[in-house]
């Protein structure tokens, strides 16, 4: 380096999304960072946990960090722990990405607006969903009413589940991120282990399978784990909370369970490169949504 060359600028930070449930945060993530880091669905609160999804770049690391949906329902332990986790993902973030959807403002999106700006970070808007507006001319006002709702940083019209304009949104985060080193080796996309990355798999193409409350009375945890060169050999514990539920999980001789097993085992061979073995079993634990013990086990942070 000569002496007239001045040293190139590293900005790194962690970008947390945040907002209501099903306007399309995981979908987000995963068009961000280029590879599935989080599951998704179209039911409401998928996301139970922080899911860390790192996005590296020229002179930038990105720690995004996907949240579960801020909701009013507070009633079980499990809503508690989710919206504790996303409102202390807000006040850890460097900056703070609200999603919204294109032409819609809710109550719920309001209560996370006034989290999002009393945490005292950069606030940018991401109004998502904006391929399924028709006509175009009718996004316009709506920006110009979301402008006068707060003071953000920036405003951003994305489609997560296109890709459009999602490099300006990135674009707008590495703005505003601090100087200093990275926090994960270059070649990372996710902080994941293999545990959480398989359960999450399988309790994903449960919930697409099935319907109406059974999904959010379930919970999936990998008890056994092997990993061989050409093979990975899971045991997996699907836990509900009513012994009816356990008959629709399984279905009528097992073709439920077997057909989301089949799912699950050929996306985790894609990602892996090799064999799976999935062992699937269903266990009923009687309202471990409504226990901090119960939550705990299962890695979803209470406190």
């Amino acid at each position: 380096m000569t002496e007239t060359q001045a040293p190139a600028l590293f900005h790194s930070g962690y970008a947390t999304l945040v907002g209501r449930p099903n306007v399309g945060k995981s979908t987000l993530l995963n068009t961000l960072i280029g590879e599935k880091v989080s599951i998704v669905t179209p039911k409401p609160q998928t996301t139970r946990h922080r899911i860390l999804g790192i996005d590296n770049g020229d002179g930038r690391q990105i720690v995004f960090v996907d949240t579960p949906g801020m909701h009013r329902a507070r009633g079980r332990a499990i809503n508690r722990a989710m919206n504790r986790a996303a409102s202390g993902a807000v006040v850890d973030a460097d900056v703070v990405i609200m999603v919204i959807e294109a032409l819609r403002w809710t109550e719920e999106d309001q209560d996370v607006l006034t989290r999002c700006l009393a945490a005292g970070r950069p606030v940018i808007m991401a109004v998502n969903k904006v391929d399924l507006v028709k006509p175009k001319d009718k996004l316009l006002p709506f920006l110009a009413a979301l402008a006068a709702r707060g003071e953000f940083d920036d405003i951003v019209p994305v489609s997560a589940a296109r890709g459009d304009n999602v490099e300006a949104l990135r674009s707008a985060v590495v703005k505003r991120l601090p100087e200093g080193p990275a926090f994960f080796p270059s070649d990372a996309s996710s902080d994941q282990d293999d545990r959480f990355r398989i359960s999450e798999v399988v309790r994903e193409k449960l919930m697409l399978r099935l319907h109406e409350e059974i999904p959010y009375g379930l919970a999936v945890e990998v008890e056994q784990l092997e990993m061989f060169p050409t093979l990975v050999r899971a045991g997996v514990v699907i836990w509900v909370e009513r012994p009816g539920q356990k008959g629709v999980v399984i279905g009528k001789s097992g073709a439920q369970l077997k057909a989301c097993g089949q799912a699950a085992r050929h996306e985790l061979e894609e990602t892996y490169g090799r064999k799976v073995h999935l062992e699937l079993w269903v266990k009923v634990r009687k309202k471990w949504s409504d226990s901090d013990q119960a939550l705990r086990d299962l890695g979803i942070d209470v406190e």
